[in-house]
């Protein structure tokens, strides 16, 4: 799989539709943002406040509690302007980092053996592309050893793109759930999730049940697939995902980490089994979801590898058309990981 999306859902987002800053900077409560909820033949505009009402007493609704690091560090002199951005530590130490350009607009030019610079003292010799074969992401071994969660506590700041308005502080960057920093970004889908929200869930029948997949960087170039991710899924959450499929009842992903996370510990019935480690897995046309039925997630770019991800649980045919009635809406829908939302129930 090249990881590149087999149908082109909706055009890019146009000017005014993508979301540069928080909802409640602009007056809207977190769990205020629009949801689309699409199921065959039905597209309904709601709020994410009503999620409630669309899952049924027995779903099992599927989080994502990786914390998001401030992940992104300024480089010094030699590269004046320009920052890293701390995808990942692997299991042996080194970092997996992108340079960006100044102007924001892109990686910056890096080369296997170049030195990058540090704040605190630390530099990251880069040893090579990660994974082998492209040329945005790099392996570089920190000296001194740094943990990287450590390090950038001390000296990062959240990872930022062009379509924000202002830099978003750190506390809003996180899910109320969230327990674990390890995300370079926010696993987004859960944002709009209030404390309110999941009380409400409860109260109706609807079960939670957590996992971890932290999040590499987002900014992939156009049909690129993901990057290895680190996760975790525990037993709790295994049995409760069988348990439900066993007695007819939904499972239902908060954001692609999750069903990312559940398809790569899935066999080919869709049973799940409990474990850690990494995961290259990609999904789409030639391998569909085999562990949800359903996901709640934001809106993507047309050439995200995760629109092919959606359209495993999804379908095209159901991606395709809430795309167009999220664009064509009274309220247009907004983009991005401060933008609004959607429910797929196919």
């Amino acid at each position: 799989m090249t990881g590149s999306t087999a149908f082109e859902p909706a055009p890019d987002p146009a000017a005014g539709a993508e979301a540069t800053a928080t909802p409640e900077s602009r007056g809207i409560a977190r769990d205020g943002v629009q949801m689309l909820v699409a199921r065959p033949g039905q597209l309904t505009h709601r709020r994410v406040s009503d999620l409630p009402d669309e899952l049924r007493p027995g779903d099992l609704l599927v989080v994502n509690t990786s914390a998001t690091l401030p992940a992104a560090v300024d480089l010094g002199r030699e590269r004046a302007g320009q920052a890293v951005h701390v995808s990942t530590q692997l299991d042996d130490g080194a970092w997996v980092v992108e340079v960006r350009r100044a102007d924001g607009h892109g990686p910056a030019g890096v080369s296997e053996g170049d030195v990058l610079r540090l704040p605190g003292g630390v530099r990251l010799r880069v040893t090579g592309p990660h994974p082998p074969g492209q040329h945005r992401l790099w392996r570089a071994v920190p000296s001194p050893w740094r943990d990287v969660a450590v390090y950038l506590a001390d000296h990062g700041r959240p990872i930022g793109y062009r379509y924000l308005d202002s830099p978003v502080p750190l506390a809003d960057l996180q899910n109320v759930y969230a327990d674990r920093a390890g995300s370079a970004e926010m696993p987004s889908a859960g944002r709009p999730l209030t404390e309110r929200v999941l009380v409400r869930l409860v109260s109706r029948g609807v079960v939670v049940a957590p996992l971890v997949l932290d999040t590499g960087v987002s900014s992939q170039e156009a049909h690129e697939p993901p990057q290895p991710e680190g996760f975790t899924v525990p037993d709790v959450t295994a049995r409760l995902v069988n348990e439900a499929h066993r007695v007819g009842r939904r499972v239902v992903a908060v954001g692609t980490t999750v069903v990312r996370a559940l398809e790569t510990v899935a066999d080919r019935r869709g049973r799940v089994h409990a474990a850690a480690g990494w995961t290259s897995l990609v999904l789409g046309p030639d391998r569909p979801a085999r562990t949800v039925e359903g996901l709640l997630t934001g809106l993507h770019d047309p050439h995200a590898s995760h629109l092919d991800l959606v359209a495993a649980v999804a379908g095209p045919t159901l991606v395709r058309d809430a795309y167009g009635a999220a664009t064509g809406a009274p309220t247009p829908y907004l983009w991005h990981e401060l933008g609004d939302t959607m429910l797929f129930l196919p």
